[in-house]
């Protein structure tokens, strides 16, 4: 079947579906009775593309080591060259007869098989240039596997010097790849792993080297430098290692997220195959040392077994429980056998083919696993509080539904994570928010109570299930609202932790002491690092942007501070032992700069998914609470307290400062931008007096008129920061609402003293002109879409038609008159569905068929054209980015949809072939995505649409109709 993950694949297969299409066409016309045409021009076009294609081809496999390609192409070529042999015998026969049977057979089963063979000669071209690259990665983990083993300068050398050739041609050759990709999300995780790649090879060579030293000299700290070194080489390994699995995707689902099970089991998956081999060579060797590279390779696929059964179905995942177990059981044997000098025994080397056979089973039951997840189409619980939200609702409208679990897990998933965030919160409002869940899951115990009794239809179950709603809402706004404080309080000082670290470090002390002060600082800034990594992962799930790539970059930065902080903890103690040593401090700045710039990447993701505004107002709220601090300080008399709560106020006044000088950046907006400056100077010039009054207090704390001094200066600072809040408020607002009218004057209304009504106006006088009143314009009602979607699909009506009533559902919400983007997305719900209707009939219309996706890509493309003229305009750079990044990827998918759907078409009237059965799974996988990137598309515009530029010219009108779960 036709794949395009590639623009170069997509590139050649569009034309050549084309011609195609065209030959459909002429087919079905034949079919009903017309004379054929002469095809001599269009199967000439075909068969010349075709030897073309064939030479390369050929060519290829006489200059080729590859034994894959050696072996496929030639039968990929057949395929095409026999498919273009019967479009030139249909044409030779529809010549003689305009009407013969045995022409029209042949050119429909030539059209058939000239897309499949072409894609796949093209694939089979691909793949070899993916074996390539992967090769070569192959080389770079099999280096990095012997790092653990290098213990000289002299090895060392050489292994720089056999490493940065091969990891020079790795990072070109994936860079090189990753212009030629289509998926967007493919491209941007390959830029990422050799980002990492770059990053980490020095570091990895230095910790190398500092490690040699130590040895050498037979000096302290040598487990610390050994487990520096192992975390980067299996940093860099985890790179590699997620490169060559990306490389081998050729497809895409729109709604996976990185964090699903099913993606996180691929990608263990994945880890496991790269750990296989030097298990394998660990156990055939029966000299191999306990604790080598081998073993912990062995070991390695035992934990990420044990993490696939916990995302696995309840019978793969006691299999591989059970599984891992015994693995463990029999290397734990294994070891003790050849620490003992019996590795060579019979008893050993049966115990390692045994555990050989086992490993080969844990390979093969962790694939099956996921496959079994990913075809048991049970739905998962939403990533995110938003969605989780969503799946809570839907179950709640409709309690007695069995959807399979997946509203009452949403609903558990959203009180653990209202309790993570309530953990790090003042008592008063833990104390609420616990309340909320305890109150939330006593109803849904009653509630489900009595679903199990069949009574989710009575009075009583529907009110609790109102009531549900109501609540389990009322925790996801606590939620929201608890995470502006995490965020606020979390990240307002990200530089003393490790300042007052790397000061300890670098700085002699008294070496009686230094020991504890290490100690003290390292649990300080192991801390704030945990603190760090827990907000930054609630803050992903939780919060309400929707934008799924900034929830994984929060998500994947988080893990990589949490796993940085014991490695610079320990290069901190390498430094501080060997402080001549410029290896050691290389390699502790290198970790040191790493840790800062990834901390505050996570600070500056964190504030970019929670609302400016309410970040400033809880920051103007934290503040005031310092101050009250502050004056308590000074009626108690204790100056440590003013100076602790006075920097505080500072950091805080800061931290607001920062995030306007974010805003205006990421503003192109004149006037916003002049309001946020203003405020920000204002408050900038207002931070040092209140801090010098501060002191001057703590200094002196009776004296009087320092204290009016201070207390003067720190309102002024109250004063600046609500002017930024109202600066930021400004550019949420949108349009202003027109003022309330003023209420009528009723001083004079008064009642008849009797009682009576007021007299009957009369009646008209029945002369109304010569002119009817005009008639009132039609209502804005989109009659054809409507008919369609009118009742929620069934599953019989298949996916295509799910998803495209998916998007209908989205975008009916906004009335299409005056928006033209709502316009064009209900346009390509209604031809979706038409799609479905047609994939579905057994003996539908293949020039329609054609016709339709045709003119969904060109709707997909219209589409586009009206989201980057909008993007063009939007003063917000983050909402443009998001706006061009989902709508990039459509004209792509409806291109592809076109090819797919050519093909489709090809196969009507042959169905329940297993050809096509492929064409119409890879047909709804690619519809789905179109019909999601779509949704997208609009949510994304709807947000950027309150930030176009006043003088743009666009006229974009979004006005909501009644919801669409109130029809």
């Amino acid at each position: 079947m036709p794949v395009f993950h590639t623009k170069t694949i997509e590139s050649i297969l569009d034309p050549v579906a084309q011609q195609v299409s065209r030959l459909v066409i002429i087919h079905e016309e034949g079919e009903a009775g017309h004379e054929m045409p002469d095809l001599e021009r269009p199967v000439l076009a075909v068969s010349k593309a075709v030897a073309n294609l064939a030479k390369v081809g050929r060519e290829m496999v006489t200059t080729t080591e590859d034994s894959i390609l050696k072996q496929d192409m030639p039968i990929a070529i057949n395929k095409v060259e026999n498919a273009a042999s019967l479009l030139e015998d249909a044409s030779n026969l529809s010549k003689a007869d305009p009407y013969s049977k045995n022409a029209r057979t042949k050119l429909i089963e030539g059209s058939r098989w000239i897309l499949q063979g072409t894609s796949g000669v093209l694939l089979c071209f691909d793949e070899s240039e993916v074996r390539k690259i992967i090769r070569e990665c192959k080389k770079v983990l099999d280096y990095l596997s012997v790092a653990e083993v290098i213990d000289s300068m002299e090895d060392l050398v050489q292994f720089v010097k056999d490493l940065s050739p091969c990891l020079s041609k790795v990072t070109r050759e994936v860079e090189k790849r990753v212009e030629d990709l289509t998926h967007q999300v493919h491209r941007e995780s390959l830029s990422k792993c050799v980002d990492q790649i770059k990053t980490l090879a020095p570091i990895l060579i230095c910790s190398m080297k500092i490690f040699i030293q130590i040895i050498t000299q037979g000096g302290k700290g040598n487990e610390e430098a050994a487990e520096n070194r192992n975390y980067l080489a299996s940093r860099m390994t985890d790179e590699v290692g997620e490169i060559i699995r990306v490389l081998q995707l050729v497809t895409y689902d729109e709604e996976e997220w990185s964090s699903d099970n099913i993606q996180v089991m691929k990608k263990t998956i994945g880890s496991i195959d790269g750990k296989m081999q030097g298990a394998q060579d660990w156990l055939r060797d029966p000299m191999a040392v306990h604790g080598g590279v081998g073993e912990k390779s062995l070991r390695s696929i035992i934990e990420l077994a044990e993490k696939v059964a916990e995302r696995s179905l309840p019978l793969d995942a006691e299999h591989l429980r059970r599984l891992a177990s015994d693995v463990s059981a029999m290397t734990d044997a294994l070891c003790e056998l050849r620490s003992g000098g019996r590795g060579a025994t019979p008893q050993a080397e049966n115990l390692a083919r045994n555990i050989q056979s086992r490993l080969g089973e844990v390979a093969a039951s962790v694939g099956q696993a996921a496959s079994r997840l990913e075809k048991s189409g049970i739905q998962q619980p939403a990533p995110t509080v938003v969605g989780r939200l969503e799946q809570c609702r839907r179950w709640l409208e409709q309690p007695g539904v069995d959807d399979r679990g997946v509203g009452p897990q949403a609903l558990q998933l959203i009180i653990d994570e209202a309790r993570k965030v309530a953990d790090g919160l003042p008592p008063y409002l833990k104390s609420e928010i616990l309340g909320l869940c305890s109150r939330v899951e006593a109803e849904q115990g009653t509630l489900l109570e009595a679903v199990r009794r069949g009574e989710a239809s009575t009075p009583q179950a529907v009110n609790i299930a109102r009531s549900l709603t109501n609540n389990i809402g009322a925790v996801a706004d606590c939620i929201q609202g608890a995470l502006v404080d995490r965020v606020v309080d979390d990240f307002v000082d990200i530089a003393t932790p490790l300042k007052q670290f790397t000061d300890c470090v670098l700085t002699p002390t008294d070496p009686t002491t230094r020991e504890q002060v290490f100690d003290v600082r390292s649990a300080n800034l192991i801390n704030f690092s945990n603190r760090v990594v827990s907000t930054a992962k609630l803050v992903a799930t939780g919060n309400t942007s929707g934008n799924k790539k900034l929830a994984e970059a929060l998500l994947a930065t988080a893990g990589q501070v949490e796993s940085l902080t014991p490695q610079l903890v320990n290069a901190g103690r390498i430094r501080m032992v060997y402080p001549e040593n410029k290896a050691a401090d290389e390699h502790f700045e290198n970790l040191r700069r790493q840790f800062a710039e990834t901390v505050t990447l996570t600070r500056t993701l964190a504030d970019e998914a929670t609302d400016s505004a309410r970040f400033v107002g809880q920051s103007a709220v934290a503040m005031q609470q310092h101050t009250a601090k502050c004056d308590e300080a000074i009626a108690t008399k204790q100056p440590a307290k003013m100076v602790e709560s006075t920097s505080s106020i500072a950091r805080l006044a800061n931290r607001v400062l920062q995030l306007t000088k974010q805003e205006a950046d990421n503003s192109e907006d004149p006037k916003y931008i002049s309001q946020l400056n203003i405020a920000a100077e204002q408050l900038q010039t207002r931070v040092s007096p209140m801090v010098q009054c501060a002191k001057s207090v703590a200094m002196n704390i009776d004296d009087q008129s320092a204290i009016d001094s201070w207390r003067r200066r720190n309102g002024l600072l109250l004063e600046a920061v609500q002017s930024v809040h109202k600066a930021v408020q400004s550019n949420n607002s949108g349009e202003e609402e027109p003022p309330l009218p003023p209420y009528p004057d009723v001083r004079n209304l008064r009642l008849d003293e009797d009682g009576d009504a007021p007299p009957r106006p009369p009646p008209p006088s029945g002369n109304y002109g010569s002119f009817a009143p005009p008639r009132p314009p039609p209502p804005d009602t989109d009659d054809e879409a409507d008919n369609m979607f009118e009742h929620a699909p069934t599953p019989s009506q298949g996916p295509i038609m799910m998803a495209a009533h998916d998007l209908h559902q989205e975008v009916r919400q906004w009335s299409s008159k005056d928006n033209d983007i709502i316009a064009a997305a209900k346009k390509m719900a209604l031809l979706m569905a038409k799609l479905s209707q047609l994939v579905q009939e057994d003996s539908g219309s293949k020039r329609d068929l054609i016709a339709i996706a045709k003119a969904i890509a060109e709707s997909s493309d219209e589409v586009t054209r009206l989201a980057k003229e909008l993007a063009k305009e939007c003063t917000d750079k983050r909402m443009r980015t998001n706006l061009l990044q989902v709508c990039e990827r459509i004209p792509t998918i409806g291109t592809q949809l076109k090819i797919l759907s050519t093909v489709k078409a090809t196969m009507l009237g042959a169905q329940g072939t297993e050809e096509d059965i492929e064409a119409t799974e890879m047909l709804v996988g690619n519809a789905q995505n179109l019909m999601q990137s779509v949704k997208q598309t609009v949510t994304a515009a709807e947000a950027a649409s309150i930030k176009i530029r006043t003088d743009a010219g666009i006229k974009l009108k979004w006005v909501r109709k009644q919801p669409w779960y109130h029809y």
